[in-house]
């Protein structure tokens, strides 16, 4: 008798962290963060967020603990959708006279993302119909981070030089066909294009309609300067985008803030009025203060808030999305509206409308950030400083429901307790 009850008691003490774990609904749990999730109007409120597997299954004010595997306090931080970062150049490579098309200017997307809460790229155009299968072979399918791309209107892709000018290489049947075939493809890009034609921005839009994608305008460089007027309220569409919004760019391309007055161009606020979208595309020679502050001082924020990420722009002004939105932080756009620009907006605007959101249901992508205070400079791409009090942090990165960047350990246990090893 007495050995029954030893076996009967072994067996409970086998089954019972079976059946315990068995009955824990949520692989992760993040507890009592301060949420802001555009999509759903959430604006700052403490919430608890469960992840199953790679999904986002439960978002409420409070969630049992005991129902999670593991429990991550996040505390006093600002728990947002993973961000979204519209212009970056990820197509890396080592072949010469290839620019940011399977050249040294690009940069591996995992290297650089997850630092910085960002879970999703959009390449703005790297490659085009010609060199996207080796992009897509070389960097999508090899990258943790989600990438996704605006294909290039030229089919050599963004090579730089005379590549970038021939007008025979601008196919927008071909350009439609390919994107067709790939999902990660999300729209078409125009850029670096210096004749006087139009040619380049009309067989782009003729691509955009073929597919239902939006085309995204790098405008400038024309000798001699075409009207962004006319770009802006008759060539592009409703939901097309307008990169470098504020770029001073005075000698080769018209700007939103005329530089005498300080007052916005009537182009510009009719062109949103019109349902243009406006994208900061910061870069490395395309976003001033002169034309940022004036702008938002008379409301004119942007729709997107990205990089244009590369070697050049990230070591210098532009640094990483976190400092892009510091600047518009610091110039008065409230953070809601910062996550907002950095997120769902963008997600809107690819039609992708699954991301850039902590709906149930949705990826289980999502940035846990701090708001620093203190004496912070801020450089533009003309090398002038403003000064900031607030500074966006990254303190941990989640990807498909997995913790892929954790700064202060916030998701590991000490080193000198039961839990650790």
């Amino acid at each position: 008798m007495q050995k029954r009850k030893i076996t009967l008691s072994l067996i409970i003490c086998i089954l019972f962290p079976l059946c315990h774990a068995i009955a824990q609904k949520y692989d992760l749990l993040l507890q009592g963060g301060t949420v802001i999730d555009p999509k759903n109007k959430i604006h700052e409120k403490v919430m608890d967020i469960a992840i199953a597997n790679d999904t986002i299954v439960a978002i409420s004010d409070h969630l049992d603990p005991g129902d999670a595997r593991k429990v991550i306090s996040v505390k006093g931080l600002y728990v947002t959708p993973g961000l979204i970062d519209l212009h970056s150049h990820h197509f890396f490579g080592t072949e010469e006279d290839h620019y940011l098309c399977n050249g040294f200017y690009a940069v591996q997307p995992d290297a650089f993302t997850f630092r910085s809460g960002v879970t999703t790229v959009v390449d703005a155009g790297s490659p085009g119909w010609k060199s996207f299968e080796k992009f897509k072979k070389q960097t999508i399918d090899h990258s943790k981070t989600r990438v996704l791309a605006f294909l290039n209107i030229v089919g050599e892709g963004m090579r730089g030089g005379v590549w970038e000018q021939d007008l025979r290489d601008m196919n927008a049947k071909m350009t439609a066909m390919t994107i067709a075939q790939h999902p990660e493809l999300v729209g078409i890009k125009v850029a670096h294009y210096s004749g006087a034609e139009w040619a380049p921005i009309e067989r782009a839009v003729a691509a955009g309609k073929l597919t239902n994608t939006p085309v995204m305008i790098d405008f400038g460089g024309h000798e001699p300067p075409l009207s962004l007027t006319r770009l802006l309220l008759e060539e592009l569409r409703p939901g097309d985008i307008f990169t470098h919004m504020y770029a001073n760019l005075a000698d080769v391309r018209m700007t939103l803030i005329n530089p005498e007055t300080g007052e916005l161009y009537d182009y510009a606020t009719k062109a949103r009025a019109r349902g243009i979208v406006f994208d900061v595309g910061h870069g490395g020679g395309s976003f001033e203060f002169s034309q940022a502050v004036p702008a938002v001082k008379k409301g004119f924020f942007p729709d997107a808030i990205s990089t244009d990420l590369h070697t050049e722009s990230m070591n210098a002004g532009m640094k990483d999305l976190l400092n892009v939105m510091s600047k518009f932080l610091n110039l008065g756009m409230p953070l809601p509206d910062v996550i907002k620009a950095s997120s769902w907006k963008p997600a809107q605007v690819i039609h992708r409308e699954e991301l850039g959101s902590l709906s149930k249901g949705s990826a289980a992508d999502i940035a846990v950030l701090s708001v620093l205070k203190g004496d912070f400079g801020f450089v533009d791409s003309a090398g002038n400083k403003m000064k900031g009090t607030q500074k966006l942090q990254c303190e941990m990165t989640l990807r498909a429901g997995k913790v892929v960047y954790d700064l202060n350990g916030l998701s590991s246990p000490l080193w000198n307790t039961a839990g650790a090893r």
